[in-house]
């Protein structure tokens, strides 16, 4: 295994070498936290191609758009959800990824790989990286789980929870805790309500995993909506007791992919990097040191220990059963959610 585990890293470091670009630098539009920017990971890879990474950072995906939209030729990679990658192509954001410049496009889940949210007109815009949830995290020395979706309405966590202030989050949650396709959701009255029904429930909001930790260790709040990658690295970086829930009713799941900048300084590079982040050696080190999302990278997903997390997690079949994908949302829709979100913020200001 330890001359498998030498022979891959050499593979890598070689593929890396091989195709180096002119240009030394990339810039990297993300989250802040999330893989791209860990310090050992950008080191390895300037060590290995001499190209500098610098890196930018967007607080949600409408910040994302409006970056890429007001300063062309100022990123080369950008991490893009799947239900925004169409959209991103369709306005010239982005542009066409050919996969033989990806070695490990091949180890790739071919369910995540080939996910037509990725694709446009028969070609590659976003190369499948991580895959999660958002559901319910908890404070396991405080709560008792039941499994349900509707222990974010327990009267017993009255003025203990926290959302995320996203309203398209916040409609598929209620569209969940009511019984429907949160991508289609018939009954938005019933969404409503349930919403308004969260009144007595919430003490904050949050914006960012930053924010999201610094509130729970300080003890703001008991149960919450989280990330599945983000609970993972609350409880294993930083040692809080933090529990995730898949409740019966299903959680939001989302894919998340890299794409190259439209106007792309360093595309060749953009490519490396690309690759870089969807190989097992990356994956192992992030998922084990920090805690990560479970990997699109279906071989190192079947490596990783018995114990971990997204084995234990995201890998059983009967918890992840009801799962529901986030699928492209209309303008108009989406115009309508935040709509609906905002009155619902004014109900629980009153």
């Amino acid at each position: 295994m330890r001359k498998a585990g030498f022979l891959a890293t050499a593979a890598l470091v070689t593929a890396l070498v091989a195709g180096q670009a002119a240009a030394e630098e990339i810039r990297v539009l993300n989250w802040q936290g999330y893989g791209t920017d860990e310090a050992w990971a950008t080191e390895f890879f300037e060590a290995q191609t001499s190209i500098t990474v610098v890196h930018d950072y967007f607080n949600s995906e409408q910040e994302m758009l409006t970056k890429l939209r007001t300063s062309p030729g100022a990123y080369d990679v950008v991490l893009i959800n799947s239900a925004f990658t169409q959209q991103a192509a369709d306005e010239g954001l982005i542009q066409a990824i050919d996969p033989s410049t990806i070695s490990n496009f091949v180890d790739l889940a071919p369910g995540l790989r080939d996910a037509g949210e990725f694709k446009l007109a028969g070609n590659l815009y976003g190369v499948a990286w991580t895959w999660g949830l958002t559901s319910i995290a908890y404070d396991y020395t405080e709560v008792e789980p039941t499994g349900t979706i509707n222990i974010l309405w327990d009267p017993a966590y009255a003025g203990r929870v926290a959302l995320r202030d996203d309203s398209v989050e916040n409609i598929y949650i209620a569209a969940l805790a009511t019984g429907q396709n949160m991508n289609d959701p018939q009954d938005l009255d019933a969404i409503r309500e349930k919403l308004r029904a969260l009144k007595p429930q919430l003490r904050t909001y949050w914006a960012s995993e930053d924010e999201w930790n610094k509130e729970f260790a300080a003890d703001t709040f008991d149960v919450a909506s989280y990330w599945s990658g983000s609970a993972s690295r609350s409880a294993k970086t930083f040692g809080m007791p933090v529990g995730f829930l898949i409740p019966a009713e299903g959680a939001i799941a989302w894919l998340d992919g890299l794409s190259i900048a439209a106007d792309a300084p360093n595309p060749e590079g953009a490519a490396q990097f690309i690759d870089f982040m969807v190989s097992a050696y990356h994956y192992m080190r992030w998922d084990t040191e920090v805690g990560a999302p479970a990997s699109a990278n279906a071989a190192v997903m079947n490596a990783l220990p018995a114990s971990a997390f997204n084995r234990q997690v995201l890998g059983n079949p009967a918890a992840t059963a009801n799962l529901q994908f986030m699928a492209p949302l209309s303008d108009e829709k989406r115009e309508l959610f935040l709509e609906i979100w905002e009155e619902t913020k004014a109900y629980y200001a009153e």
